[in-house]
């Protein structure tokens, strides 16, 4: 599904037109992506838990040259996990 698809179903399921659908996700993203690069939590309750996630430096291969040794440095990564509402519902 597509961020247009996603959208045309929330404006069905919300009863909007399909602009103010279009902000109110981009909204919703937005407000997600500042929240997470503030280094803060975002949880819905039942759904799940956005946060973010440090990863130390490493050393790893490099796939076109599997002998060689490369370095991966620090980073820090989105990370979801999901609620045990949303796990039941997917489980069917």
């Amino acid at each position: 599904m597509t961020k247009a698809d996603f959208v045309k179903r929330v404006a069905r399921a919300a009863d909007l037109t399909n602009d103010q659908a279009t902000r109110a996700v981009q909204a919703v993203l937005d407000e997600l992506e500042l929240a997470l690069k503030a280094g803060d939590e975002v949880q819905f309750s039942g759904f799940g838990k956005f946060s973010v996630s440090h990863r130390a430096a490493r050393e790893g291969v490099d796939p076109r040259n599997p002998g060689r040794k490369i370095q991966i440095p620090a980073r820090t990564v989105p990370r979801f996990q999901a609620g045990a509402q949303l796990k039941r519902s997917v489980a069917g």
